[in-house]
């Protein structure tokens, strides 16, 4: 019988491209994972603001908050109105792991990286009253092995996209100077046993989706053929579960036809791939050569060629980005036929290669936490202005999602139509509304 109340809570960030639209409400898993973890004599909730208020009166004997960086400033303050009435608020999360000294202003614990192998020992020494101030792993990351079901039922009657999503690797080789993966996960890849991956699918219980969208998954890793026997082994594995799923992977999939079939037979309807820049230059200097931008419509012909969509991920603001950029990139989508993008500006992360560069060069111009969500300029680009990128971002969203594109790029595709057809109408409405609220920039920095 539990004689503790935990509650943990993911916090909104306000200003982010999707805030909390519908159609891009997904559950959110590392809260998930957390209570996973936690002892049976702990009554857990969860709350995400995405979906729900935060109730700063209810019971709680611990409050655990996690944050990303556009999130944290709200984090700050819902930690600041636990506190004041007395609760015990312990945050993590990736912004707080690698600027613990400034989370622990407003806390009372933080766990830097990962929770396994942290969080038990946290609630034993907080049920002694001997709670540290901060807990990490001292000997490299925790293993997947083995990890404990989740409790899809915390988020019953919540409005979400009736997607499940799962992990089943994290880390990354490739350090991508923009990117925190590495950094926060580490640097080479860590599998989970299929064995566990396929027990948890097991676990799940009758999707309550419609149509597309029923016994829909999203494999929550970076990089799904990160390890190709890993690969090889889960989608051979997950074939008599009849899933629709989507996932991640980087260009290379486009090199194996066998991982493509199998990610045909097993159900996969699109995946996301990070093309990043069409720029040789930024991508070499990003660490990510291995993309060669003449190859990437030959890479999505192949790809849907076995049926399978492809969100193309891009990011505008790289040094060799002049502003030719926002047109060059609307003509590929479209000569593509991607079948949903996603675009980002630049944005250095504290943690990241790119953070401690910017920060060296004296480039960072805003120091809001909020407004580094990935479509706000919070930096000095070299070959143009930051009002420039910034419209020029907004042109490329206006012109990526107007019917004219959508259609063009979809038509004749042969892929999942009645799954990227909304997707793509999601991402408008979206878009529209962030149009709307589209903030200016501080006269002193166009000076």
């Amino acid at each position: 019988m539990p004689d503790k109340k935990l509650i943990l809570i993911s916090p909104l960030a306000e200003k982010s491209l999707l805030g909390g639209d519908f159609y891009f409400r997904m559950p959110y898993l590392g809260l998930l994972k957390v209570a996973a973890l936690t002892p049976p004599d702990w009554d857990v909730a969860i709350i995400d603001e995405k979906v729900e208020g935060v109730d700063f009166d209810q019971h709680a004997d611990i409050v655990g908050i996690t944050a990303m960086t556009p999130a944290v400033n709200r984090a700050y303050r819902i930690a600041d109105e636990f506190r004041a009435r007395g609760k015990t608020v312990v945050m993590g999360g990736m912004h707080i792991s690698k600027l613990p000294d400034e989370a622990l202003q407003h806390c009372d614990s933080v766990v830097v990286g990962e929770a396994e192998e942290l969080w038990g020992t946290l609630l034993d020494d907080f049920r002694k009253g001997e709670l540290k101030r901060l807990y990490r792993h001292e000997n490299g990351y925790p293993s997947l092995d083995n990890l404990p079901l989740i409790n899809w039922d915390l988020y019953k009657d919540k409005r979400y996209l009736p997607v499940h999503s799962i992990e089943t690797t994290r880390g990354c080789p490739h350090n991508c100077e923009f990117c925190s993966v590495t950094n926060s996960f580490g640097g080479k890849f860590r599998n989970r046993p299929v064995d566990d991956v396929e027990r948890e699918i097991q676990s799940l219980k009758p999707f309550e989706g419609r149509f597309i969208l029923k016994n829909t998954v999203f494999f929550a890793d970076d990089n799904i053929i990160s390890s190709r026997r890993h690969a090889k082994e889960l989608l051979t594995r997950i074939i008599p579960y009849n899933l629709k799923w989507v996932g991640q992977a980087s260009v290379n999939i486009a090199k194996d036809d066998e991982i493509l079939d199998l990610c045909r037979k097993s159900g996969c309807m699109g995946i996301l791939i990070g093309f990043e820049s069409l720029s040789a230059d930024s991508l070499s200097h990003m660490g990510k050569g291995f993309n060669k931008p003449q190859n990437y419509i030959d890479v999505i012909k192949k790809v849907h060629d076995y049926g399978i969509g492809i969100n193309g991920s891009f990011v505008l603001g790289f040094d060799h980005d002049d502003e030719g950029i926002f047109d060059r990139t609307l003509e590929f989508i479209v000569k593509a036929k991607l079948d949903v993008c996603y675009f980002s500006i630049l944005t250095p992360y504290p943690g990241t290669r790119l953070y401690a560069q910017m920060r060296e060069e004296g480039r960072l111009i805003d120091h809001d936490w909020s407004n580094y969500n990935t479509n706000y300029v919070v930096y000095r680009p070299k070959l143009m202005t930051p009002e420039r990128l910034l419209n020029g971002f907004y042109d490329v969203l206006k012109g990526s999602f107007s019917y004219s594109s959508i259609f063009r790029r979809l038509w004749g595709n042969g892929t999942y139509k009645n799954f990227f057809y909304p997707m793509n109408f999601g991402f408008r409405q979206s878009i529209k509304k962030t149009v709307k609220r589209k903030y200016n920039f501080p006269q002193e920095i166009n000076a």
